[in-house]
């Protein structure tokens, strides 16, 4: 078969019309892209990233109808949420497209005492648009949720995990990445449900002690990603790279 192109489509744009099939509403952006980009006429097919995975859809005008599933295999065995201190300018941009290649699940913005960025929601909706471009070129099977922004101190009380990890900058604490070989390792096969690790780094200046106390009273275990300093945009880039090539290693 022809490869085909990947379009990710929301959940509320499948519409159900009760003769047992399921039809796509494009979106004008979508009908731009499919019928000028790529000059598919009706009945062309193409890949919609939908319901956690890729189907077979046959164009058809202003719509698509969702004709079978397709076998991929691309996401990572485990659910990985990144909590990340917002770094100033546009840093968060190129964050958001190179963990959303590497694998991530969610995404959450963090106001930590020392962030400087107060993202308006069209940085939101920018963000949300690049998760979605980078999940089509990587041949994601779903697209990353990008949350709206939480405080440092709402996320890690109300988000929880197998595995959680808070970065920091001190160097004698373990590294990350024997940390999480350690706890995988400890499973002769992968385990039945997916694993969920949080992973959470920090802004320009690093955490406060504050922060640092509050995250270990919310079980966050206390790691290093190497005995040189990183910057806030690398730093989630690098976690996640680790994590990925752990959680991969049995595959």
């Amino acid at each position: 078969m022809t490869q085909l192109q990947r379009v990710a489509i929301a959940p509320e744009q499948i519409i159900n019309p009760g003769n047992g099939t399921e039809i796509i509403a494009l979106t004008q952006e979508q009908q731009h892209y499919l019928t000028r980009v790529l000059r598919l006429g009706d009945g062309s097919s193409f890949i919609a990233i939908v319901k956690g995975g890729w189907w077979l859809a046959n164009l058809q005008g202003n719509t698509a109808e969702i004709i079978s599933p397709m076998t991929a295999a691309t996401e990572l065995p485990g659910e990985i949420t990144l909590l990340i201190a917002m770094p100033k300018g546009n840093g968060f941009d190129d964050i958001v497209r190179q963990t959303t290649e590497m694998g991530v699940t969610r995404i959450y913005p963090v106001v930590s005492d020392r962030t400087l960025l107060a993202p308006s929601s069209h940085k939101v909706d920018r963000w949300r648009r690049i998760a979605t471009e980078a999940a089509e070129q990587s041949k994601r099977q779903i697209v990353p949720t990008i949350s709206e922004p939480l405080t440092f101190t709402t996320a890690i009380q109300s988000l929880k995990a197998q595995q959680q990890y808070i970065c920091l900058t001190h160097p004698h604490l373990p590294h990350l990445l024997p940390s999480l070989q350690d706890w995988w390792h400890k499973t002769e096969t992968a385990p039945a449900a997916p694993p969920s690790i949080i992973i959470t780094t920090g802004p320009e200046g690093g955490w406060t002690p504050a922060e640092e106390e509050a995250a270990a009273l919310a079980n966050f275990q206390p790691v290093s990603l190497g005995s040189r300093i990183l910057r806030a945009i690398t730093a989630p880039i690098v976690a996640l790279s680790l994590v990925a090539a752990v959680l991969e290693s049995k595959i």
